[in-house]
């Protein structure tokens, strides 16, 4: 018996021996062995000046396992999630950028990391290539721009002289403009499918929730056409003079009603 697990312990070193040979362990091939951390920093940078993404999340991860108290680590924490972002991962991106906020709340670039946050959120939803597309914004869901929108406000809140946060709170005006179509478009679903009290609530909640929005005119024109085919006159003379009064040249004033482009529309 002993003989027996002699040989089997000899057999296994032997096959490990031969399979370390041909490189079929991964750690014995790792161009990277024995890099220090700024050389592992400076690959994972040009790997991402060239377009490399992977290649450089690759090299931020092992710099990081390698050196895990350095102040290249901490900075690779931040890269992988500006790497993930451009790589198109918006939840590997938003957990990155999550874990670096949780790790170093008192970062000097911790500013920069509820930034790309929000920016990702941004652009998933109804970021600037989403408000010229085609799509109607009823079939969107508003809740990645909810989180840009919060976490832009976080960061103005909490970091107001930080250079990224006037771009934030621009963002932030767009994004106040794009939820309140939304509510619009939503309520203009309902009318058009004849649930005038839907209408009227989707409505209601567009012009109390942002009441600076243009998409309110909409809004508004929405009320009063609801209110009209209910037979609630007292209801809609006040939607029109709220309409009058806010958007005096409004194209749903006219005695034609003609809707005008909507806002978000760039042609």
């Amino acid at each position: 018996m002993r003989s027996l697990a002699a040989l089997l312990a000899a057999l296994l070193a032997a096959v490990t021996l031969v399979l370390g040979g041909c490189g079929l362990f991964p750690e014995d091939n790792d161009e990277t062995a024995g890099w220090s951390a700024s050389k592992l920093y400076g690959e994972a940078k040009d790997a991402m000046g060239s377009g490399s993404y992977d290649k450089a999340i690759k090299y931020y991860e092992k710099l990081e396992a390698r050196y895990p108290y350095g102040r290249f680590a901490q900075q690779a924490q931040l890269e992988i999630a500006y790497a993930y972002y451009k790589q198109q991962e918006p939840a590997s991106a938003i957990s990155a950028c999550d874990r670096f906020i949780t790790l170093h709340p008192n970062h000097p670039s911790v500013d920069y990391a509820y930034y790309l946050k929000g920016l990702v959120n941004f652009n998933e939803d109804l970021g600037l290539f989403g408000s010229i597309s085609d799509q109607d914004l009823t079939e969107r869901d508003p809740k990645a721009s909810r989180e840009a929108f919060a976490t832009f406000k976080e960061l103005s809140t909490r970091f107001p002289e930080s250079k990224y946060t006037p771009d934030a709170i621009q963002r932030m005006n767009y994004l106040v403009n794009a939820l309140a179509s939304h509510e619009v478009h939503v309520a203009d679903y309902y009318m058009r499918r004849g649930a005038y009290v839907a209408a009227i609530n989707r409505a209601q909640y567009t012009i109390k929730t942002y009441p600076d929005a243009p998409a309110n005119e909409e809004a508004l024109a929405i009320l009063i056409k609801a209110y009209d085919t209910l037979g609630m006159q007292d209801l809609r003379a006040d939607a029109e003079r709220i309409l009058t009064r806010n958007f005096p040249k409004s194209a749903y004033l006219t005695s034609d009603g003609k809707k005008t482009p909507a806002w978000y529309r760039l042609w």
